[in-house]
């Protein structure tokens, strides 16, 4: 009936008025996800989360022991099954990208084995957008271009690519051809935190500045607080938009001095969205992430002829402790009283961290 993934919950009943919602148990979620890692790490200690539901394993080691990759998926897929009672879906290659698109041809409880022999037969036949980071607008300037599979990706002149999208456009290039050779990381091995933000589907359509502006400055303290907390700043500020139809972008810039503040990290947001969005539909989703961060404590050049700012870094570590003391809603922006529908929601409270994957 035309529902989507990731669509919001009133468009997906206008095109389905019978859909029957189902809550989401996310406690229930994570258990599984353990338990599932706990049946993994028999085989590997080389886990490397993608979602909450996904995960790439490195088997090299185990296959003297266990058998080959396809051997050693068949073995976890049935154990999944008859252990925790839910089927899983296995790709098998010897990349983390072509892992991740055979776990995606068959569905459900199915292995798809992707070689170094078979590869142009079985993925480049596939549309452009299966593969990995091949999102909807990046998708649409390869359609542009008449890259409408994953081997025309493949074929084209990587200069081209690159001259489209960027360093990203070679990337992608090198996914199709697959190049990509970034390692999975250890059971337990953390990655350095790169970035703080926070994002929110809002509770109606975002219509005008005004709007934005209110949903901006609730992000950004909740940035701002996170930041603080770790002891933290960033020098990059960056949004995420997404219109009422899911098709969104990002922007980032940078800013004059390392900050924790929220006026510095919203102001710098509204620059950007100011300067980047025309208001051709609707906004449904904002994101604030303050990022290229620094230690709090570390020492910075100062600007002659700006004020200091330690009383605005001051006024917040109070408030910080304010809020902790008799809770999130004690003091607040007046702005946030226009329209407490909208802006009535804590993210950091909120806030859940998912794994997600990076290249390097």
């Amino acid at each position: 009936m035309g529902v989507k993934t990731g669509e919001v919950l009133w468009q997906a009943k206008q095109k389905c008025p019978g859909l029957v919602i189902v809550p989401p148990d996310f406690k229930k979620y994570l258990r599984f996800s353990r338990m599932a890692r706990e049946i993994y790490a028999d085989y590997t200690n080389q886990i490397e989360a993608f979602g909450i539901d996904e995960n790439w394993l490195d088997v090299t080691g185990a296959e003297h022991i266990s058998g080959d990759g396809e051997k050693i998926a068949d073995t976890i897929r049935q154990r999944v099954k008859s252990e925790l009672g839910v089927t899983v879906s296995v790709g098998v290659s010897w990349n983390k990208t072509f892992a991740k698109l055979g776990s995606d041809m068959k569905k459900p409880d199915a292995i798809t084995v992707i070689s170094e022999n078979n590869f142009k037969q079985k993925v480049w036949p596939l549309p452009v957008g299966d593969l990995l980071y091949v999102g909807r607008a990046t998708k649409q300037k390869f359609a542009n271009r008449a890259i409408f599979t994953i081997g025309d990706l493949a074929k084209r002149n990587v200069r081209d690519l690159k001259l489209l999208l960027g360093v990203w456009g070679e990337t992608l290039w090198q996914f199709a051809n697959g190049f990509d050779n970034a390692p999975i990381r250890q059971l337990g091995e953390e990655s350095i935190v790169k970035s703080v933000g926070n994002s929110t589907t809002t509770v109606r359509d975002l219509v005008n500045i005004e709007d934005v502006k209110l949903i901006i400055y609730v992000l950004a303290e909740s940035v701002a607080v996170r930041l603080r907390s770790h002891g933290l700043k960033c020098t990059t500020v960056a949004i995420s938009v997404r219109n009422n139809e899911l098709i969104s972008f990002e922007r980032q810039g940078k800013i004059s001095t390392p900050t924790f503040v929220s006026g510095d990290i919203a102001a710098k947001a509204m620059e950007l969205f100011k300067a980047n969005y025309t208001w051709d539909k609707p906004i449904r989703s904002l994101g604030v992430r303050g990022a290229d961060l620094v230690t709090a404590d570390r020492h910075i050049q100062l600007n002659l002829f700006k004020c200091d700012q330690s009383d605005r870094e001051s006024l917040e570590r109070t408030i910080d402790s304010l809020r902790e003391r008799f809770g999130s809603y004690c003091i607040q922006r007046c702005a946030m009283m226009i329209d407490s529908n909208l802006t009535g929601f804590n993210p950091k409270n909120d806030h859940v961290i998912h794994p997600v994957a990076f290249t390097r």
